[in-house]
């Protein structure tokens, strides 16, 4: 049985000790906000910068970093006689951006289909391309030099291969990285959307529209 004076010593420490508690409770830091929640897009816990690049844009302009400031833009790789992947990710793209088209054009996410076959998509043929998905899409090329470095800063890789190994110079295919790289408004590299390479069915699109129209408006200043 306790005694008195253990008795006393036991009140003093629960109560101090219900005091320290209070004390953290209301003098601790406000908790840190949830991250922002996302269905298809994985965003990286550091954005890494992009090494600069020049893009000849399908309107004879180039396409510079600064060009992608202010906005969210999703980036994909293909080619115009691509079979599969590249049809199907357009017009899936094409479907989730339907779905911020009301957004201001100032701030409005972006998409950016880069050629890594110049040798027969020209910058008017790749536009023409591109825009009879969806007309707001960005299409792109460059040489083969230049569009190494730049996919290479997506990690994303491609290849060209020919048809028949038996002739070499003859007629080819592209692979390609099937992902499609995330900026944020800054330009970097910010995150992707996964995907396997060719063959891998993309993710939903109305998921991929929630995703860049929630990033847009935790953006907004």
């Amino acid at each position: 049985m306790f005694n008195r004076t253990t008795l006393i010593i036991l009140c003093v420490a629960l109560a101090g000790g219900l005091g320290l508690l209070a004390a953290q409770r209301y003098f601790a830091a406000p908790a840190a906000a949830p991250a922002v929640q996302l269905q298809a897009v994985q965003l990286y816990p550091q954005p890494r910068p992009l090494p600069d690049f020049a893009l000849q844009q399908s309107d004879g302009t180039q396409l510079l970093p600064g060009e992608l400031a202010g906005h969210w833009t999703l980036v994909f790789i293909g080619f115009t006689h691509c079979p599969d992947v590249c049809p199907m990710t357009l017009t899936h793209l094409a479907r989730a951006q339907r779905q911020w088209e009301a957004l201001p054009a100032s701030t409005r996410p972006r998409v950016l289909f880069v050629s890594v076959d110049p040798e027969r998509d020209t910058p008017e043929r790749l536009g023409e391309y591109a825009h009879a998905f969806h007309r707001d899409t960005l299409a792109a090329t460059a040489d083969i030099p230049s569009l190494e470095a730049f996919t290479r800063s997506l990690s994303m890789v491609f290849a060209k291969v020919p048809l028949d190994p038996d002739m070499p110079d003859g007629p080819y295919t592209i692979d390609h990285s099937a992902s499609l790289a995330v900026l944020d408004p800054q330009g970097r590299m910010a995150g992707v959307v996964s995907g396997r390479l060719l063959g891998a069915e993309t993710p939903d699109p109305d998921a991929i529209a929630a995703d860049l129209l929630r990033l847009t408006n935790e953006h907004r200043p």
